[in-house]
């Protein structure tokens, strides 16, 4: 496949996903104004929680659409990786939110369990049957590559939690109609935000971890070193650090030490060792330094320390 058949490609996938997360976008903020209003009239905490989830939602849509846009941008001498890792950060931040909303729900819920207010059952159920068909919806749009892309996910997740949280609010409705359990509705607002506490962490989690510039997670580096010393004519690696741009794309730099041969009679190896990082590890983007034996303690991981350079000190 050439480069150019591959760049439109992914130019093709971009475009669909760009467009997708847009109707996405106009679907959930058009109903976020209908929830509010539902939920002001059902004097319901559960609608008002899932509007307000929804409302992050928009904004997760919307920093997932710019991320996209974003990444496709080249990369030049002041973002030498481009811009890769905007859609990380759109992660942090939706994760951090989802965060936040849970905290306040768990507050609002608090007070509602403490004095339950009278809930409109009626409204809850036909409002949370339309959230439901609405929020699949779109989480069906998004879901498409997801699998693969922290910033997709963590939007995805953000839209899934409200597909679960509306199934629980029309199950509330119907059991407040018929037995005017009114304190369902926090009960089923406390466990929505159980959800997003409990996604929001992993996607946190993760793109901190990335951000770190930590080994990709489930990555075993001794497994990687074996098979790389496995290679003819590699003798040490040292100076070793793996790390993710983003979720897909992981990055790595090393010292490989080899006999004292000469420059063509390294290519071989310098093949060989990146045809085993690129199909058995998914590193593409490899910086290797081929140097001979030397004197002096190698070690696998270097630690890199900041240095001070003061006037009169060597």
């Amino acid at each position: 496949m050439s480069d150019n058949h591959t760049h439109l490609h992914l130019d093709n996938i971009t475009s669909q996903t760009t467009k997708r997360l847009a109707l996405s976008l106009g679907l959930t903020a058009a109903f976020v104004i209908v929830e509010i209003v539902a939920g002001i009239f059902g004097n319901s905490l559960a609608l008002l929680t899932d509007a307000a989830h929804n409302f992050t939602d928009v904004i997760a849509l919307g920093l997932s659409w710019y991320a996209i846009k974003l990444a496709t941008q080249p990369a030049h001498a002041g973002k030498t990786f481009g811009y890769h890792r905007a859609g990380i950060l759109v992660a942090l931040i939706n994760s951090t939110t989802l965060i936040l909303i849970a905290m306040g729900i768990f507050y609002e819920a608090y007070h509602r369990f403490l004095s339950p207010p009278e809930v409109n059952s009626a409204i809850l159920i036909i409002v949370g049957t339309l959230a439901f068909l609405i929020n699949a919806g779109t989480a069906w749009l998004v879901k498409s590559g997801s699998e693969h892309d922290l910033n997709l996910r963590s939007t995805f997740l953000h839209l899934m939690g409200d597909v679960l949280s509306t199934i629980g609010a029309v199950i509330a409705g119907f059991i407040i109609a018929f037995t005017n359990w009114n304190w369902l509705d926090p009960l089923v607002s406390v466990m929505i935000g159980a959800f997003i506490l409990w996604n929001a962490w992993g996607i946190l989690r993760q793109a901190t971890n990335i951000l770190l510039e930590n080994a990709p997670e489930s990555f075993d580096i001794n497994s990687m070193v074996s098979d790389l010393l496995k290679v003819e004519g590699v003798r040490d690696v040292h100076d070793l650090h793996v790390w993710s741009i983003n979720e897909n794309l992981r990055a790595l730099s090393a010292h490989i030490i080899t006999d004292d041969v000469l420059v063509s009679a390294g290519l071989p190896i310098q093949r060989d060792l990146n045809e085993i990082l690129a199909h058995k590890y998914n590193i593409r983007h490899a910086t290797l330094q081929l140097e001979c034996e030397c004197i002096g303690q190698n070690i696998l991981y270097c630690d890199i320390h900041e240095v001070t350079h003061t006037h009169g000190i060597a």
